[in-house]
Formats: C-alpha cells, structure tokens, sequence
C-alpha cells in the first residue's frame, strides 16, 4: 500500500488507525516516522514519504514518534493472509528465528538462498531479515525498559542484542532517547506488580468480537494446560530457551496480557505465538466487507462484526488434539488431551495454581503405548503414525509451512480426512481461507440459513467467501449455542 502514494495521505490526513501497521509515514521535516493514526497535527504532504515497515523507517534514518509509538501497531495482516516466501519468512522473523539461528538458518527453514531472501524481503519491505529483526529487537527492549525492573544488562540480552553497547546504541537510534531515559518516561503503572510478570496491552485492529474467540479456548481446554481464571484464559507456553504462563483477557481497545516467562529471552516469541493465538493482526473490515456481501451471512455479521479465528500457540500439539478430537464430543477430546498431558507432558509450577504441565511435544509422544490409548484401533494408528512424522521431522508443521503442500502431507497420512487437514490448516497454521464443508456445525449452519448443506454444493456456494473462508466458519458456528460461541463468566 505504501506505494499508493495518494491513498496513504488520505489515511494520514483522517487519522485512520486501520491502517496502522500497513505503512509508516516518515517526516521528512523533522525525521521522525509514525503510525497513520498519530495524534499529531498531519505534515504537509509534500514532507511525507511512506516506507512499509519500520525497519525500513530506521534503515533510512528515520525515528520513532515519542507520541504516537509506532513500535505498538498491530502487525500487517499481509503476512497472515499470505503464503509466498516473503509471509512466510515474515513470520519466522516474529518468532525469532533470526535471532536464534540467523539468516542462514531463516534461509534453510524456507528452503531458499539468504541472497534470493534478501532480496524478495528488500524489494517489498525496504529492509533486509536482519534489519527487520533488529527493529523488532528494538520494539522488545522497549517492552523490557518500561514494564520491567531488570537491569539494563539483562534488557540487552533477553532482548536479543549481542552486547550492551549494540543495546544502547540501537535504543538511542530508533526512539531518540537512552533506555534509561525511556524507563524515566515511562507511566509508573506499566510495571507488573508481581516479581518475574511482564504486563502489557497486545493491540489489535477494531472491531473485534471476543465471545466466540475466548469462548473456543474456554470451552476446550485441556486441564493442567489451560484454563479460564477471573475473565481471563491462562495457559502454559513452550518456548525456545524455557516455558512460560499467560493470561490474555479481553478489554476495550486491547488484549491484556500477563506473563511469566522462566526466560527474559523468550518475551518476543511469546509475543508473536499470542498474538497468532487471537488472531490480532487480521484485517476485520476486509473479512467482514467481502463476507458482508452474501445475503445469508449479511446478519450474522452485522450482528457480531470482527470475529477471529481461534488459532494455536503450537502447531503439533493442536495436530495431535485434532486427531483426538476425530468424531468424539469436546469433552471426550479433552479427556483424551489431558490423559497425555498427565502421562507425558512437562511438569511446570503454576504461582497461581491450576496449570501443571506442557503439553507433550512429539519427541515425548515417540513412544507412546498404543495399547494405552481408549480409543479405536484405527484412530491410534492415526496418532502414533501422526506423532513418529512429527518427531522425525517428516513432517513439518509451524509458522514457515507452505498451506497447499502440508495439506497434501496431512491428507497422505492414514487416518486424515479433509475436516482433520483443513482444521489443523485453518487454526494451527493460520490459513484464512480453509474451509470445513463437512463440519456438522457447518453444515447444520448452512441449511438454517438457506445454503446448500452438502459439502459439494456449499464448497460452491463459499467460492465468493474466498479469500476468508475461515472467518465464515466462525460465523456460522456462531449460530449454534455450543459454549465455544459464549463468552464465559
């Protein structure tokens, strides 16, 4: 968009926080780069250059707006909506692989040269993987500086930097003040009272729809990893360097968000996995326009615009929940769940109470005990045979997986039907277009409001649902009153 040069002073001139997130307006009077929606009185436009991402911004010697904070936009739903290698290398780098194993380690999960991913990034981003890891650096010792009391040493490292001085260098360049200066500034309610709790807003583009969005995790989790707590899902999170606890609730204008991470290190990551979680950086004006103009599903959108998909903190725990969630109740399927959360998970210490574990990776799956599984024979080859590719390798699920090709993988295993790939496609990995037409809570859907009910004639009928089919799944289920639809208490 930053190219539609006219379009984007628009935006600037309206202060329209839609588009925050999308592109960067740099001043070329007074250097600074902002959000769309900055508050501040809009520079003449002739000042104005726009840069699709703040990397970019800083690659040009812009900094960040002390007023508008650029660095707290959502994230631009480009890269969720996306599966070509410049999303695909996009969410990598929101989950830290550049930090963690460098380019040439993003260039190896994507199956690319580092000299073809520089320059697909370049070209449509302004700004290399190591230039948009270091501005997301930035962003997360910002974080660190203003709702924590650790020492500045260990903001430098858990935020990724190499040393302190590459720190305060980087933090002087993109925010114009010291990170001492920024902890000054910063409001004296930001840090959690709780020693070892990070507490922040995780920011999202309105409208959005809570119910059916926490209603699903409420109503399906899994005991001793997840719960529904004082309004707010907690969980367990399996990270790179360690574990961590959050709760998430909704409010108004934001996505509360506490933390308890056993590793500063890991705050980024955990970041971008709760954010995949809700679903925070889709487009719901987009979404609910396209879908908007059928006539069937017209009400159920107005009634209840912005809903999100429900998505996962990790994608081979919910491979392994979808199987066992094959033609059993929600009930069943969580039982099923926490049997191999108390036979095989981690073992985690809940402050709070009511989180035990982790859930089981599938190296710690790879010898389960079929003969130890209640349920048919057929659908424990469907998960030991699910859990040997994973821990092999085989196959691989995360947030570089090509859609197309890991639904062919899934649909090759024994035991997978297109609802199983298409669910675990939709949710854990983030495709906005899956579709589930043999869903009974679709198709009991699409014959109350006058669609076609079977899976041929509704797989039709969606065609002009499409790029987001996966958003009309939501509001169709909506129309049931199964408790993933209801807000709990």
């Amino acid at each position: 968009m930053h190219t539609d040069t006219e379009r984007c002073v628009r935006a600037v001139q309206s202060k329209d926080a839609r588009f925050d997130g999308w592109f960067y307006t740099a001043v070329l009077t007074t250097g600074i780069y902002c959000r769309p929606s900055c508050p501040a009185v809009p520079p003449k436009p002739r000042h104005m250059v726009f840069h699709p991402s703040a990397a970019a911004c800083q690659q040009a010697g812009f900094r960040a707006c002390k007023r508008c904070r650029p660095d707290t936009s959502p994230g631009s739903p480009e890269w969720n909506v996306r599966a070509d290698l410049v999303a695909r290398a996009m969410r990598l780098i929101a989950d830290g692989v550049v930090d963690r194993e460098g380019v040439t380690g993003l260039a190896a999960r994507l199956g690319y040269s580092t000299r073809q991913i520089e320059r697909q990034l370049l070209a449509e981003l302004g700004a290399g993987p190591l230039a948009l890891a270091r501005a997301q650096r930035a962003r997360t010792a910002r974080l660190l500086v203003e709702t924590t009391d650790l020492p500045m040493a260990d903001v430098a490292f858990a935020s990724g930097f190499s040393s302190v001085r590459t720190f305060n260098d980087t933090v002087r360049e993109v925010f114009a003040l010291s990170p001492s200066e920024l902890r000054t500034r910063a409001p004296k309610h930001a840090a959690s009272g709780t020693p070892g709790v990070i507490t922040l807003r995780l920011p999202f583009r309105a409208p959005l729809h809570p119910d059916n969005l926490f209603g699903h995790l409420a109503a399906t989790a899994v005991p001793g990893v997840e719960e529904w707590r004082d309004g707010a899902y907690r969980r367990t999170l399996r990270l790179p360097y360690g574990h961590g606890i959050v709760a998430l609730a909704p409010r108004p204008g934001h996505i509360a968000c506490r933390l308890a991470l056993s590793d500063p290190r890991d705050l980024t990551v955990a970041i971008s996995r709760c954010r995949r979680l809700l679903d925070l950086d889709a487009d719901p004006v987009a979404v609910d326009e396209q879908l908007r103009a059928d006539p069937a599903l017209a009400p159920l959108v107005d009634k209840a615009p912005g809903r999100r998909v429900p998505r996962t903190v990790d994608e081979a725990e919910f491979a392994v929940r979808a199987v066992l969630g094959q033609q059993v109740s929600t009930a069943a399927a969580r039982t099923h769940a926490a049997r191999l959360v108390t036979a095989h998970g981690t073992p985690v210490d809940d402050p709070e109470g009511g989180l035990t574990h982790l859930f089981p990776a599938p190296e710690e799956l790879a010898a389960l005990d079929p003969d130890a599984l209640a349920m048919p024979r057929t659908r424990r080859t469907t998960l030991t045979t699910l859990v040997r590719r994973l821990a092999d390798g085989d196959l691989r699920l995360g947030a570089d997986s090509d859609w197309p090709e890991t639904r062919a993988a899934l649909l090759a295993l024994p035991g997978f039907g297109p609802w199983t790939a298409d669910v675990i496609a939709m949710r854990a990995l983030g495709d906005p277009d899956a579709f589930l037409p043999t869903d009974l809570g679709v198709r009991r859907a699409a014959r109350a409001l006058g669609l076609p009910s079977t899976p041929s004639a509704l797989t039709t009928r969606a065609a002009a649902w499409r790029p987001w089919r996966a958003y009309a799944v939501q509001y169709l289920w909506a129309t049931d009153d199964h408790p993933i639809n209801v807000l709990p208490a």
